[in-house]
């Protein structure tokens, strides 16, 4: 596949084997652009990041979840999981999403409902053989999203996310249903519907270098917007995988645009992605905030340099 030059210095084709190019963050034409971030990754941060946190939070019990979902979630009461189900590892969180700004208005209403499924992240084989090697999963994720419609409804409209094989889950569910939209954090490429039906509904973010991107290329990738983030360049490629630091990223980005993201990064003490300029401890220095001086990404520690 030859890369395809979507804008001047921007945009580049990453892999063969999805059906859109990537999109990457560029390092040099975005110096002096809020955190060094380009404004098209800004603007799909500013989009994507509630997915981002109720995705993390699918993950009920671990110890790296957001302690504070921020003012757009509140997370709802879900079915219970029936035992054969859990014990086949599915699992899901379900959300109601507010609009932007509207924390503290008492007559608010949900903009959407999101369900958030779990993924693996590697901690055990029941989710890789019954999710990844069989269809278990896919059926069980599909069964439970038509018993939560028929709970709660289909207004507002529904949002699916996950990460790993969750965002396989939510890639079932938005094949099957052309109305809901989904998105998908380092996502798992083993699904089994047709990955060009709803393409526009759906939005993925990737680490560059997670390890899952070492199976897609085996397999294609459901169509999507796909965006290639490079947070966390010094981590191992298992590190990369992990849904918390790339949510931690997503959110930090989108805060250069959006107060609530910031209030989510203030309240949940998000650090800053390694990539971006300045030092470890930097604090977020708010919305819209441009550098005075080119904000270069870097791609190792000063410490890692000076031991080479």
């Amino acid at each position: 596949m030859t890369p395809r030059l979507l804008a001047p210095a921007l945009l580049l084709a990453l892999t063969a084997c999805v059906t859109y190019p990537d999109i990457s963050q560029s390092r040099s034409p975005c110096r002096m652009e809020p955190g060094g971030w380009c404004p098209f990754v800004r603007e799909a941060a500013v989009e994507a990041w509630p997915y981002a946190v109720a995705a993390t939070n699918a993950y009920t019990g671990d110890d790296d979840v957001f302690v504070d979902d921020g003012p757009l979630l509140e997370q709802l009461e879900r079915l219970p999981i029936a035992e054969e189900d859990a014990k086949k590892g599915f699992g899901y969180e379900l959300f109601a999403q507010y609009a932007p700004g509207s924390d503290g208005d008492p007559n608010r209403r949900p903009t959407a409902r999101i369900m958030a499924f779990r993924g693996t992240d590697f901690d055990g084989f029941t989710d890789i053989f019954y999710g990844s090697l069989r269809s278990d999963q896919i059926e069980i994720a599909l069964r439970y999203f038509d018993l939560e419609r028929a709970r709660w409804g289909s207004d507002p409209q529904w949002i699916v996310t996950g990460h790993s094989l969750g965002g396989a889950l939510a890639t079932e569910v938005s094949i099957r249903y052309p109305k809901v939209r989904a998105y998908m954090f380092n996502t798992s490429p083993f699904y089994g519907g047709d990955g060009m039906t709803n393409d526009v509904q759906r939005t993925v973010f990737n680490e560059r270098g997670e390890v899952l991107r070492r199976f897609a290329r085996f397999d294609i990738d459901p169509a999507a917007d796909v965006f290639t983030v490079n947070c966390g360049p010094q981590n191992g490629q298992f590190t990369k995988h992990k849904v918390r630091p790339l949510a931690d990223c997503i959110t930090w980005i989108a805060a250069y645009g959006s107060d609530d993201a910031l209030a989510v990064v203030k309240a949940n003490a998000v650090p800053k992605p390694m990539v971006e300029c300045g030092p470890e401890q930097k604090a977020h220095p708010g919305r819209a905030t441009r550098p005075l001086v080119p904000c270069v990404h870097q791609g190792r520690r000063e410490a890692e340099k000076s031991r080479d």
